[in-house]
């Protein structure tokens, strides 16, 4: 089966917003949508959001507020940031108790399936942007659990795995960066398609590549 490999991080905001959507192409087209969750830009290049322009964050934070609003998915603070950030200085903190444990948890859950993959990406990242105190009560396990999870057994294995994890994370990061430093990036065939907004772009790519329909 012809492949889309789909590079995508729990702290990306444009991540969230083309989950459902991502998940539901293997139900329109012949193809395995293969999800690989990466390190979001943040942790990948710290220096990133202090060499931008002063009016990016403001324009992101309005964009995919906007972009939720329109494609009406529910969007709210986040409660924490997955990635331990300044937002005054802009400066990423080396602590970061967060982002490691849910991308290697969500490493785990992709190796049960492309499916469960998506399952539990679908469901945490929903309660993080959705503005959800996802690191609160059982609110992680909770999501978790609606994908099919027992996040006990998750986070004991994601522990005792953490270097082959992290070497999985590492090599779908190096596979990603010759085509785009940025997320959610999808690519078919050796062509890459990044943002959220480039999945009808990705779907005519598939017709015309001759993968067949199935609805």
């Amino acid at each position: 089966m012809r492949t889309v490999d789909v590079f995508w991080s729990f702290r990306s905001p444009y991540s969230y917003l083309a989950t459902k959507r991502l998940r539901a192409l293997p139900a329109k087209w012949d193809v395995r949508v293969r999800p690989r969750p990466v390190y979001p830009i943040a942790i990948r290049t710290p220096h990133f959001f202090q060499e931008v322009r002063p009016q990016w964050v403001p324009y992101l934070i309005r964009d995919y507020v906007r972009n939720a609003q329109y494609l009406g998915l529910p969007i709210g603070p986040l409660k924490p940031d997955p990635v331990v950030m300044d937002m005054i200085t802009r400066e990423i903190s080396p602590y970061q108790p967060y982002i490691g444990r849910l991308t290697r948890l969500g490493i785990l859950a992709c190796e049960k399936s492309d499916e469960d993959g998506w399952a539990f990406m679908d469901e945490v990242s929903t309660l993080i942007w959705s503005g959800g105190a996802w690191t609160e009560g059982t609110a992680l396990k909770e999501a978790a659990a609606r994908a099919g999870f027992d996040l006990d057994e998750m986070d004991a294995r994601q522990e005792a795995e953490k270097d082959r994890l992290e070497a999985v994370i590492a090599e779908s990061q190096a596979e990603q960066d010759p085509h785009h430093w940025g997320v959610p990036l999808m690519v078919f065939e050796g062509e890459a398609f990044f943002g959220q907004d480039r999945i009808d772009l990705l779907e005519w790519r598939l017709g015309e590549a001759g993968v067949a329909r199935k609805d």
